[in-house]
């Protein structure tokens, strides 16, 4: 399985060539990086196909432990995405669910506009008065926004917290460390570049006013126990602890981003269960960002029930995707269902432009690494066995159809 691992490296940095978001990550052999002109598309795609006929025929000894059984299957699901995006790079058109069930191995749901109704009729009585209930909103969310000059100090105690709670439960690599950057021009609220040697460039776009909630989501997601953990656990883990190469390259267009992501998105419940979070914000980030405190709770309340129409997200890019509607009209559609103000829903699309389909790891994500981690006893009243199932999946090679 080594061989196979180690060519498997080397094709994921060759496909980078071609496609510029393709590698996420890789802190691996300096040796492997490609160099001079990109090898022809066709010929990647024959190695893929070859490594998986590889990985099929591997037979794993019965003594094996259940990592070693998780990184067959691993292998197999990466390099089945991988043929696929090399296929997308050579002209072919998938349809937004066929291309998330090949790179995600995941079958996004399709929700209706009545769901997202039921939801919008629960904004209306959150926020009564007149106009329409998206300028309403637009002008509640407004009095919530960070002052430019408070962002840093808001954002860095909205890590800090994430991370101490994060300690309290799971033992992290000595010496693991992020850095924290403003950039701007970017079709993402945030980001975070992972070096390897578990240290993490978190980026956060300020393009946009960020609001309250936003501040811990991103810390969280980005940081504790969200991506800068993950990346580090399986570093740790199984990079170093196993020797396996194929995890020191992150392939963004894979099933292994629906784990991250679905985790880096749980990870926030994780760390701050139910009123924790607004507690926590009240209490540390709304003076920090010079809000009034007392209102904490009803933010909570709305922003919680806008969280119910993050699917709707979903359904702009499938319809927009497949061609059924241009440009204007997803964004219209993020305005109307998704409650997104005119700049976020232009700043959506542009995301789905540039990344497609990824759109479901966030939350569909979420919701089956929630399910799964409940299943084995993880649910809120449980907190220490919940961290305790959410740290053992950040440090396995499990991907999506293995939540099921």
């Amino acid at each position: 399985m080594r061989r196979i691992a180690e060519q498997y490296v080397k094709l994921v940095l060759k496909v980078g060539q071609h496609d510029e978001n393709f590698v996420d990550a890789y802190y691996g052999n300096p040796q492997w990086k490609p160099a001079g002109p990109p090898a022809p598309l066709a010929e990647l795609a024959r190695t893929a196909a070859e490594l998986r006929q590889a990985v099929a025929g591997l037979t794993i000894p019965r003594n094996a432990d259940e990592l070693v059984r998780l990184r067959r299957d691993y292998l197999d699901k990466q390099l089945a995405a991988v043929e696929t995006r090399v296929a997308m790079l050579q002209g072919q058109r998938l349809s937004f669910d066929e291309e998330a069930r090949r790179l995600y191995d995941a079958e996004p749901p399709v929700k209706t506009e009545a769901e997202f109704r039921l939801v919008l009729d629960e904004l209306e009585r959150l926020l009564p008065g007149r106009g329409p209930l998206a300028d309403r909103y637009a002008a509640f969310r407004d009095k919530y926004v960070i002052p430019a000059g408070k962002v840093d100090a808001v954002f860095r105690a909205a890590i800090e917290g994430c991370r101490a709670r994060t300690l309290d439960h799971l033992t992290l690599p000595r010496g693991e460390s992020f850095t924290v950057e403003y950039v701007k021009d970017k079709s993402w609220s945030a980001y975070n570049w992972y070096k390897g040697n578990f240290a993490s460039v978190i980026q956060v776009n300020t393009d946009l006013p960020i609001t309250i909630d936003r501040a811990l989501d991103l810390a969280c997601h980005e940081g504790y126990p969200g991506h800068h953990v993950y990346n580090a656990l399986l570093e740790r883990t199984l990079v170093r602890g196993r020797g396996w190469p194929e995890f020191s390259v992150y392939p963004l267009f894979s099933p292994q981003s629906l784990i991250a992501e679905g985790t880096a998105n749980f990870g926030i419940e994780v760390a701050f269960p139910g009123a924790e979070r607004t507690a926590f914000e009240r209490d540390t980030l709304y003076p920090l960002a010079g809000l009034d405190p007392t209102t904490a709770d009803r933010y909570a309340t709305v922003t919680a029930s806008v969280d119910k129409l993050s699917y709707a997200g979903n359904e702009a890019a499938r319809r927009y995707l497949n061609g059924e509607i241009d440009r204007a009209a997803a964004a219209a559609w993020l305005e109307t269902w998704a409650m997104s103000p005119k700049d976020r829903a232009e700043q959506r699309v542009r995301f789905f432009d540039q990344y497609r389909s990824y759109v479901i790891n966030y939350n569909l994500g979420r919701d089956l690494v929630r399910a799964y981690i409940e299943k084995r006893g993880g649910t809120a009243d449980h907190p220490d066995v919940r961290w305790q199932e959410f740290g053992k999946l950040l440090s396995s090679p499990r991907l999506p159809s293995g939540l099921r």
